[in-house]
């Protein structure tokens, strides 16, 4: 099969890793990719954007597959153009991803269909914010209605907060149109977790659960992110739980979908807050997450081609995804600057020795080639993935490959996966806790994730 895949970070050299493993790809082309990718397929000079320029490529080529990363082409209807021309496609339509476009409709509809989730109050104005946080209470948290690329949230803890927070929707406009409206909503507490699964329009295939580190800084301290780093399994999940996410999210999500006469076909992604009253949905998001998709595909044992071109078709003929007994992590190199305006243009070092570490894998995010060298040219440059047969080893050598590549401006966060290992090994010593350093003789017990669902 000839496959397009849309996008140019992590996410999407993950796809077309997995992809290119497939005994029945043909070609595999990725617009518009990046360095890393281009190892793997054939880079195509069309943005996410482009939405004409890409349906006729795809149309001119013959491609058989068209598999969309990133969610700004679904929520400007690159589906529809692609069904219209009679080209296999695997993502929602427009309708069907307002589910993520739209923070609000996202939570009228979870309201709709009895889909757990936080109590919250929309506002248009800093008037009406500030009378939802009273009605509210504090702690509250503020996202942008739109598309903000993951860093459209704010948590506001105390009163003095609530203004500088809502000036930056209101008059600095940090997040633009996508901030004109948005959800105050009661801030939960516990752990979270990633729910994701393939969804043909009906049915569903549930991967094997993950989380994802969102804040920029160690100890889920700063700013949102796109994702700092994800392990999985997730080590938060029982069978059982695992079980009441399907069906008191999931399932309902897709059948109100379909009711509501927006038939989701694609990913679909929840992401979860495992509260004290069981677990409450923050997003829903219509695409594959990003890091988490790295971390389960380093996982997956199934073909994912064939997978995808059936959900594409609307008609699944497997009726379950299967995962390795063993763990994944990813950690996420971005550079300092990140999120606000991070530091581009540096050449990077290392690649080679880094993926030279056995059972590490390299994914590029944002970089591209200069003068021949491969330089950072975005917030998240470089995501560093390994397994291994219990999270530490895997955490282990992630950070170990992590430590090859350099460049003048990295950041990471090096807890990634700490909550599960201090519950795993509640001896350590956190107090100077530092996972590079970590020695562990023994895996962890098991954490109760039904990885196969």
């Amino acid at each position: 099969m000839k496959v397009l895949v849309i996008g140019s970070g992590g996410r999407e050299h993950a796809l077309c890793w997995k992809l290119r493993q497939s005994p029945l790809l043909t070609e595999l082309f990725c617009a518009p990719g990046n360095p890393g990718i281009a190892q793997v397929a054939d880079r195509v000079p069309f943005g996410p954007e482009e939405i004409h320029e890409l349906a006729g490529f795809a149309e001119e080529l013959g491609v058989e597959l068209t598999v969309v990363g990133p969610e700004l082409p679904l929520t400007l209807g690159l589906v529809d153009e692609f069904e219209r021309r009679g080209l296999p496609v695997f993502g929602p339509r427009k309708a069907a991803a307002e589910l993520e476009g739209s923070k609000i409709f996202a939570k009228e509809f979870m309201g709709r269909h009895g889909i757990p989730t936080a109590e919250f109050a929309l506002a248009r104005d800093r008037a009406e914010a500030e009378r939802a946080v009273r009605a509210l209470g504090l702690p509250v948290v503020l996202k942008a209605d739109g598309l903000a690329a993951g860093k459209g949230v704010i948590i506001v803890r105390a009163a003095a907060e609530l203004a500088p927070a809502l000036s930056l929707f209101f008059d600095e406009r940090r997040f633009g149109v996508a901030g004109d409206r948005i959800v105050v909503e009661r801030c939960l507490e516990g752990e979270e977790v990633s729910f994701l699964a393939l969804v043909d329009g009906e049915r569903m295939l549930p991967f094997a659960t993950a989380r994802d580190y969102k804040r920029l800084l160690e100890g889920d301290e700063g700013p949102n992110t796109g994702g700092m780093g994800a392990h999985s399994p997730s080590g938060l999940l029982t069978s059982a739980q695992a079980a009441e996410v399907l069906e008191k999210v999931m399932r309902p999500a897709v059948a109100g979908m379909a009711e509501e006469n927006r038939i989701f076909r694609g990913v679909l992604y929840a992401g979860l807050m495992l509260t004290a009253d069981g677990p409450r949905v923050l997003e829903f998001n219509a695409r594959f997450g990003d890091p988490e998709t790295q971390a389960l595909l380093l996982r997956m044992e199934d073909d994912l081609l064939p997978l995808l071109a059936d959900g594409a078709a609307g008609a699944f003929s497997a009726t379950r995804l299967h995962f390795r007994k063993e763990a994944a992590a990813v950690v996420v190199l971005a550079s300092r600057g990140y999120p606000e305006k991070a530091v581009k243009g540096e050449p990077i070092l290392g690649f080679d020795e880094a993926a030279a570490i056995p059972g590490a894998v390299v994914f590029h995010a944002g970089t591209e080639e200069v003068g021949g060298q491969v330089v950072a040219a975005g917030g998240r440059v470089v995501n560093v993935g390994a397994t291994g047969p219990d999270l530490g080893s895997a955490l282990r050598t992630a950070y170990a490959a992590a430590a090859r590549v350099d460049w003048p401006s990295k950041i990471y966060r090096a807890d990634i996966g700490r909550p599960f290992l201090e519950r795993s090994f509640p001896t350590l010593e956190t107090g100077s806790f530092n996972i590079k350093d970590l020695k562990l003789d023994a895996p962890p017990p098991p954490d109760g994730d039904d990885t196969d669902h």
